[in-house]
């Protein structure tokens, strides 16, 4: 059959079926526009967000839409079941089946009815469950018509369209996964706060109703609910401006609270000393009461959630005594009782306001401790400020009628280290660890602490859409597609893939390490060398290849940016652009004062090189901030963005690093895995030797020549063997050209092989491998004045039990593998283990599931019930060894689990790792600034020769990243070194 025919009947095909489950509305065709009815008495919200789609309809196709035109063709008709005549009437008059979404919470449906009058060809119809679910439904629409919910806040220019005609499907959309969603503005002074007092709403001076507005609009677009408002010191109290309550009424918003902020009265702002006295509830509680009890009037006739509870001022604990919890749970339970109290006297008759209550640092000790909470009370659990919740409900929590939630960081102000800058918390993570809080019962509140909306509009968004429908995210595939969806929308299909690839990598890197924590703990700019875990000679370099990591996202995102429609400049630049550039930059300043320092020890010339290099990174987020601030839209974001919130020493100007003067220029030389350089007078230093070039894995090493004094030095390198490989032969040291970094690599096919004996020790230190095993050569380093000679060893044997082998093998004293590549795995009697992409410092981590598997603590439960995970290693040496496991650093659901696996090298018994830790120990902080918990065990490789690693779930949920076994050669890194797989 002629394949054009086939197309053809296909086609034909489609269109019928596309015809049966969907009906075509015209919003704008032909020069008619459809007129938008509401009903006048329906919510405020409604009214809005009927203006709202108007706008964007004018928007998208440049033609006005007149409101209530009942004698237009085509309307789109709006309103909230029982409070809209208009939609009463068509329920009546169409039989409209409105039974799944009568009594439900913000619920709408939308579909299309023909000829619904003489005068009305075509109405599309929106009803609302509820005045949210009415306008949610409304601002579909714009979504449909391809309007962005960062239209104004990060200036996505829709795409023009002559005509909009709409393929609706008549559907029901909600009940929402999760009845209060919303943010947090953890304003502060240096962006959101500065830019509404200077710039947005310089008539209030602050963050006033003229803002909000803007903010509620944004959270109607993404189906959000939920505002606990600005709080901080800067900033006057949500309530001291009487119109910003009216504002939140009108948009439909629910005023909450954060965990200091108890019902809903700002202590920071509204705390008056002089006359009020000392904030503590034990000798104070009659002028706290008159507060609490002035917020709960003020408040009476408003949607809000009471936060229940005390804490300290400015986030510090509630003062009782010292270290005295019995005494600090019975005040914190009095302080609830007469809270409660007060608000069932303020409450309309048979109405309960919901009150929620966040055990957040000290607090979460004091209910662990016993405290008695009234369980219409929603629990709002928290994570420990770093994206990891710190403990979820257990079984008997879970049937609590207060429901729980979670309040949720992206942005943190705080010890070890603030993250306040840029978004680098990484969305995968935020989708385990939330759809982890919705199967533990948090279904009732989430709160999203997202500092000052910009730049954390994609997890924002991501957050709200997963509050929203919690089952469109089942597995991490989802993510992928949703940001493929996300900037599919933003910057078209044809930038989507690219840009969502882009992003994968952007937040693996701030997974590895945020870029507000690259100064690691130091006060001061980085001044010698060393103040780094990322070490400099080891392993190919961990800092030069962070480099060049973040040198390549800057390439790929100066490359996109070509292709981004000028339309979509801004937004590409506030979206995309400025974080990228931005994290990358303040990576290169620090990677490069890292390399100043190191290279300013050995006397090298480029030191200076690498300092320019710093200064210019650091330049380049000058430019950059300046340009969000001072350009785009024409000044419309000035001061919402801050290069340095807190001035921290992270973000400070970098400081150099001078190399001590050569009387003469020299040639300097330095090689893989050694700190200092190649010096001729030390005798058996060992510097003047490469490691060990392993022919099962391998292996390549770079030499960096060197340029130390004034001048030009010419060089050669001559290898002894043709099997050494090197990537330059020769070159010119001068100004320009400080220094070179050579590769050296073998030949496997023509370097001679040693000999094959069952057993071939490939020694802990690199230089003692017996003689017989090792083939030996050299490389002369050759300049005008002075001859060098670099030794090579080559371990080339041939062992059969190699022979066609898959496995991992022991390179230089270590095995490394990534978690995800193992050589097998069987499924337990509850659980499997299954892969996580886009995760952990490799970008996949193994994980067994589901979370609701039984814990298996016992030698023998954990064989017979647990999933296995194994790894076929090859092991050049024996005797006792180190397994290091790293895993992502989350916390044990609740009190019925833990954080561990268990671990044996063949047919030992298994042993239990545990990476639980608690409160704010070292540990702990250790954790959350590299995104990893490592642990080790002990073990025995009895033989050379082959080996199985067994790794079982203990605990469902915890997500190994990497595994090293250390048969004594591993060296200091800040990960582990690449995997030494069998080439």
């Amino acid at each position: 059959m002629n394949k054009r025919y086939i197309k053809f009947i296909f086609l034909i095909i489609c269109s019928s079926l596309w015809g049966q489950n969907s009906i075509q509305f015209p919003i704008v065709q032909n020069g008619e526009v459809a007129s938008i009815i509401i009903d006048k008495r329906d919510a405020k919200v409604v009214d809005i967000a009927s203006d709202i789609l108007a706008s964007d309809i004018q928007k998208v196709s440049g033609k006005t839409v007149v409101k209530h035109q009942k004698k237009a063709p085509c309307q789109i008709i709006a309103g909230t079941l029982g409070n809209s005549k208009v939609i009463n009437q068509l329920i009546k008059k169409h039989a409209i089946d409105v039974s799944q979404i009568r009594g439900k919470w913000e619920t709408y449906t939308i579909q299309v009815i023909e000829n619904p009058s003489k005068d009305i060809k075509k109405a599309l119809v929106i009803i609302g469950s509820d005045r949210r679910g009415t306008a949610y439904g409304l601002l579909d629409i714009s979504r449909m018509i391809g309007v962005s919910p960062w239209e104004w806040w990060a200036d996505v220019t829709p795409e023009k369209q002559e005509s909009i005609v709409l393929h609706i499907e008549n559907k029901t959309y909600g009940t929402p996964s999760v009845k209060y969603r919303g943010i947090f503005l953890n304003d502060e002074d240096w962006g959101l706060q500065r830019w509404s007092a200077l710039n947005y709403e310089p008539e209030t001076g602050d963050i006033g109703p003229k803002t909000y507005a803007k903010v509620f609009e944004l959270l109607l677009r993404l189906r959000a609910n939920t505002i606990w408002p600005a709080m901080h010191k800067c900033t006057k109290a949500f309530y001291h401006y009487p119109k910003n309550k009216i504002v939140a009424d009108n948009y439909a918003i629910v005023i909450g609270t954060s965990h200091a902020e108890p019902m809903l009265c700002n202590i920071n702002a509204e705390w008056n000393h002089d006359t009020m006295g000392d904030y503590r509830y034990d000798t104070n509680s009659e002028s706290i009461k008159t507060l609490f009890k002035k917020r709960a009037k003020e408040t009476a006739n408003f949607e809000g959630i009471y936060t229940v509870g005390m804490r300290g001022e400015h986030d510090s604990p509630m003062i009782v005594g010292e270290d005295d919890t019995d005494s600090q749970v019975k005040l914190l339970e009095q302080v609830i009782t007469d809270q409660r109290e007060i608000l069932k006297a303020n409450s309309k008759k048979g109405v309960t306001k919901p009150q929620a209550f966040v055990p957040y640092k000290e607090v979460l000790h004091y209910y662990q401790s016993g405290l008695d909470l009234p369980e219409d009370v929603g629990l709002v659990w928290t994570d420990d400020n770093y994206g990891y919740i710190r403990q979820l409900s257990n079984a008997e929590e879970q049937k609590r009628s207060g429901g729980a939630g979670v309040y949720y960081h992206t942005s943190y102000w705080g010890r070890p280290h603030d993250y306040l800058w840029l978004n680098s918390t990484n969305p995968v993570l935020m989708w385990e660890e939330m759809t982890k809080a919705y199967e533990f019962g948090s279904q009732n509140i989430w709160i999203l602490n997202c500092g000052d909306i910009k730049p954390h509009e994609y997890n924002i968004e991501l957050f709200l859409d997963m509050a929203w429908n919690i089952d469109a995210f089942k597995n991490d595939d989802t993510i992928r597609a949703h940001h493929m969806d996300w900037s599919a929308r933003e910057f078209g299909k044809n930038n989507a893939t690219t840009i969502t690839d882009l992003m994968y990598q952007y937040n693996q890197l701030a997974f590895q390490r945020r870029p507000e924590f690259m100064a690691w703990s130091s006060v001061e700019p980085v001044t010698k060398a060393g103040n780094t875990e990322l070490t400099q000679y080891h392993y190919g370099d961990e800092v030069s290849k962070r480099i060049k990591a973040h040198q390549d996202l800057i390439s790929r995102v100066k490359a996109i940016q070509k292709n981004i429609p000028s339309h979509k400049a801004d937004a590409f630049y506030q979206l995309v652009y400025y974080p990228i550039s931005g994290a990358s930059n303040l990576n290169l300043k620090w990677l490069y004062s890292y390399k100043n320092a190191f290279v300013a020890s050995q006397g090298r010339e480029s030191a200076k090189d690498f300092a320019t290099k710093s200064l210019e990174a650091y330049k380049t987020i000058q430019k950059d901030t300046d340009y969000f601030n001072n350009t785009l839209q024409n000044g419309k974001w000035k001061h919402i963005m801050s290069m340095s919130p807190r001035h921290l020493p992270v973000f400070s100007e970098p400081t150099a690093s001078i190399p001590l003067t050569e009387k003469s220029n020299t040639l300097g030389i330095a090689i893989e895995s050694y700190q200092m350089e190649v010096n001729d007078e030390i005798i058996n230093s060992y510097a003047d030797v490469f490691p060990v070039f392993n022919a099962y894995t391998e292996n390549t090493y770079y030499m960096d020549v060197f340029l130390k004094g004034q001048g030009e030095l010419e060089w050669e390198l001559q290898p002894k063997d043709d099997w050494i490989i090197l990537s330059k032969t020769s070159g010119k040291l001068d100004k320009e050209q400080l220094e070179e970094r050579i590769w050296v690599t073998i030949d496997w096919d023509k370097v001679p092989q040693g000999e094959n004996k069952k057993e071939a020790p490939l020694g802990h230190d690199y230089q003692l491998i017996p003689p017989s095993y090792k083939v030996n050569s050299a490389i002369d380093v050759v300049t005008k004045n002075k001859t060098t000679t670099l030794g090579v060893s080559v371990f080339n044997p041939k062992f059969k039990d190699l022979e066609n082998y898959k496995g991992f093998v022991e390179d230089k004293g270590f095995v490394s593998i990534n978690a995800e590549n193992f050589t097998r795995k069987a499924d337990g009697k509850e659980a499997k283990w299954t892969t996580f992409s886009g995760l952990g410092h490799t970008g996949n981590v193994s994980v067994a599931l589901p979370r609701s598997a039984t814990s298996e603590t016992s030698v023998e439960a954990i064989k017979q019930n647990s999933p296995i995970l194994e790894y076929d290693f090859y092991a050049f040496n024996f005797g006792e060894v180190d397994v290091f496991l790293q895993a992502v650093p989350t916390h044990a659901f609740n009190n019925d689990t833990g954080v561990r696996c268990a671990v044996a090298i063949d047919d030992a018994e298994p042993v239990i790792v545990d990476f639980q830790t608690f409160g704010r120990s070292e540990t702990w902080k250790q954790n959350v600034l590299k995104n990893a918990s490592v642990q080790s065990v002990k073990q025995i490789v009895n033989t050379a020769g082959k080996h199985k690693l067994k790794i079982w779930m203990v605990d469902p949920g915890v997500m190994l990243d990497q595994i090293l076994i250390d048969l004594g050669g591993w060296k200091t890194s800040y990960t582990f070194p690449s995997e030494t797989k069998l080439k």
